[in-house]
């Protein structure tokens, strides 16, 4: 038996394993890793997705609030787990970004994760209870800057995206207020309804809905343009706060080691899904912008990511940004 008659025979059964591994996947219902509670953007961008690649795949997608440590107990557990497709982490700027900045991590961001498709993005907005004495964000400034420490603003948890933002929005106005963390950015919301803290500079996708129902009030979108979804908020820009630009993006990832046959598989019915016209308006109308076609794929997340971490982490650190 010659040597190039084995390299090939090797070769074919690698490419029918591929192939029998396509074929079968997924055996069994998908779990999908979220760091938040329910009922925030996170597990919202997921449960729409999850509505439409369920039909791709054949399979259930069963979506587990594993939430604590701003996300990364829901990130690690992926990444322990079996590299089989059946596991996945749904995360965005804070769970993949943010938290590699401020905690000791025990796994790596980028070789720990196998990317799977970039999903959509949107701006935050400066919101308040509806109390708040302030009918734009130069009053709200106003006023932070007349009250110091005596304003409080709800957080997905320290060093969230909330957080960050928040953060960035005080050195930006040079106002002080108390940070109050929740387990997601969804019972914070909550709260702000109720009066019982006082903003947020949250993500569109789960701000817009009180917003419009008018049980809070919104300043302004931290973005140099306005949201198709919403033209009456003003940028930040617009309000006389310049450069408060910060905007979320979600991605999916499985474990490192899964077979490129299972991430193609996944990648596809994502891709899919995001090009479904009733998928396409939920994410509309909630502010939300899906990435160009040839920026949904696992090597455009995987450059993206590599390079929101370059540009972020010397920003956060500079800060002195600490989980807790």
């Amino acid at each position: 038996m010659t040597k190039s008659f084995v390299i090939a025979s090797i070769a074919a059964a690698l490419v029918d394993t591929s192939s029998a591994s396509a074929q079968t996947y997924p055996s069994r219902p998908i779990t999908v890793l979220s760091g938040f509670a329910a009922g925030g953007p996170t597990d919202v961008v997921m449960r729409i997705l999850a509505d439409r690649m369920r039909t791709t795949l054949g399979q259930q997608i069963v979506i587990e609030n594993a939430t604590g440590a701003s996300g990364s107990i829901a990130v690690g557990r992926v990444v322990r787990s079996p590299a089989d497709g059946h596991t996945l982490s749904i995360g965005h700027w804070s769970t993949h970004v943010v938290n590699g900045a401020i905690y000791p991590l025990p796994y790596d961001m980028l070789t720990d994760l196998a990317p799977i498709a970039l999903l959509p993005s949107n701006p935050m907005i400066v919101v308040s209870k509806k109390a708040a004495p302030a009918s734009n964000l130069k009053e709200l400034i106003a006023w932070l800057k007349a009250n110091p420490n005596r304003v409080s603003a709800g957080t997905a948890g320290p060093g969230s995206g909330t957080h960050v933002a928040g953060v960035y929005f005080q050195r930006l106005t040079d106002t002080q207020f108390t940070f109050i963390p929740y387990r997601g950015t969804g019972p914070a919301i909550q709260d702000l309804m109720a009066g019982q803290i006082d903003l947020i500079v949250d993500q569109a996708a789960n701000s817009l809905p009180q917003v419009r129902n008018g049980t809070i009030r919104a300043y302004a979108v931290t973005a140099k343009q306005r949201l198709a979804s919403a033209p009456e908020i003003p940028t930040v820009d617009e309000s006389g706060l310049p450069g408060l630009h910060v905007s979320t993006w979600y991605g999916l990832w499985a474990p490192k080691n899964t077979s490129r046959a299972v991430i193609e598989r996944l990648s596809a019915a994502t891709i899919d899904a995001l090009a479904d016209p009733t998928v396409r308006q939920r994410f509309g109308d909630l502010g939300l912008e899906i990435p160009a076609r040839d920026q949904q794929t696992p090597e455009a997340l995987s450059a993206f990511h590599k390079a929101e971490i370059e540009k972020w982490w010397p920003i956060i650190k500079a800060a002195n940004i600490r989980g807790e």
